[in-house]
Protein backbone atom coordinates (compact mmCIF):
# COMPACT_ATOMS: atom_id res chain seq x y z
CA UNK A 1 0.00 0.00 0.00
CA UNK A 2 1.14 3.18 -1.15
CA UNK A 3 2.37 5.76 2.22
CA UNK A 4 0.07 8.11 1.89
CA UNK A 5 -3.15 5.93 1.80
CA UNK A 6 -1.52 4.39 4.63
CA UNK A 7 -1.44 7.20 6.36
CA UNK A 8 -5.02 8.08 5.80
CA UNK A 9 -6.47 4.61 5.94
CA UNK A 10 -4.68 4.55 9.60
CA UNK A 11 -6.31 8.25 10.78
CA UNK A 12 -2.93 9.11 11.45
CA UNK A 13 -3.39 12.10 9.06
CA UNK A 14 -7.20 12.77 8.01
CA UNK A 15 -6.78 13.19 4.67
CA UNK A 16 -4.77 11.65 1.98
CA UNK A 17 -3.94 15.01 -0.31
CA UNK A 18 -2.38 16.26 3.18
CA UNK A 19 -0.47 13.18 3.57
CA UNK A 20 0.46 13.28 0.14
CA UNK A 21 2.13 16.86 0.77
CA UNK A 22 3.75 15.88 4.06
CA UNK A 23 5.59 13.69 2.09
CA UNK A 24 6.31 15.98 -0.61
CA UNK A 25 7.63 18.05 1.79
CA UNK A 26 10.17 15.67 3.40
CA UNK A 27 8.37 15.75 6.68
CA UNK A 28 7.88 11.68 6.82
CA UNK A 29 10.66 9.37 6.71
CA UNK A 30 10.61 5.64 6.87
CA UNK A 31 13.53 3.33 8.27
CA UNK A 32 15.66 6.51 8.79
CA UNK A 33 15.48 7.63 5.15
CA UNK A 34 13.20 10.22 3.51
CA UNK A 35 9.85 8.88 1.73
CA UNK A 36 7.81 9.44 -1.04
CA UNK A 37 4.28 8.70 -1.25
CA UNK A 38 4.41 6.40 -3.61
CA UNK A 39 6.61 4.21 -1.09
CA UNK A 40 5.66 0.77 -0.76
CA UNK A 41 4.53 0.09 3.02
CA UNK A 42 5.55 -2.32 4.84
CA UNK A 43 4.81 -4.60 8.27
CA UNK A 44 7.69 -3.87 10.48
CA UNK A 45 8.71 0.24 8.97
CA UNK A 46 9.76 2.38 11.27
CA UNK A 47 7.84 5.69 10.03
CA UNK A 48 8.63 9.02 11.65
CA UNK A 49 6.47 12.35 11.18
CA UNK A 50 7.06 15.66 11.84
CA UNK A 51 4.20 17.92 12.70
CA UNK A 52 6.05 21.81 13.10
CA UNK A 53 7.73 21.03 16.63
CA UNK A 54 6.53 17.69 17.63
CA UNK A 55 7.60 14.50 16.22
CA UNK A 56 5.65 11.29 15.92
CA UNK A 57 7.16 7.57 15.67
CA UNK A 58 5.74 4.39 14.73
CA UNK A 59 5.76 1.02 13.69
CA UNK A 60 3.57 -0.43 11.47
CA UNK A 61 2.13 -3.83 12.16
CA UNK A 62 -0.69 -4.47 9.93
CA UNK A 63 -1.65 -3.54 6.40
CA UNK A 64 -5.35 -3.32 5.81
CA UNK A 65 -7.04 -1.67 2.46
CA UNK A 66 -9.92 -0.25 4.70
CA UNK A 67 -10.50 -0.37 8.15
CA UNK A 68 -13.00 0.77 10.59
CA UNK A 69 -12.58 4.00 12.85
CA UNK A 70 -12.29 1.76 16.22
CA UNK A 71 -9.88 -0.73 14.82
CA UNK A 72 -7.45 2.13 13.09
CA UNK A 73 -4.61 2.18 15.80
CA UNK A 74 -4.64 -1.73 15.65
CA UNK A 75 -2.47 -0.54 12.15
CA UNK A 76 0.44 0.75 14.54
CA UNK A 77 2.16 1.62 17.29
CA UNK A 78 3.54 4.54 18.45
CA UNK A 79 7.36 3.96 19.20
CA UNK A 80 7.82 7.84 20.57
Amino acid sequence: MRLDKFLKVSRIIKRRTVANEACDTEHVTVNGRRAKASYDVKEGDVIEITFGQRTLKIRVLNVKEHTLKADAASLYEVIS
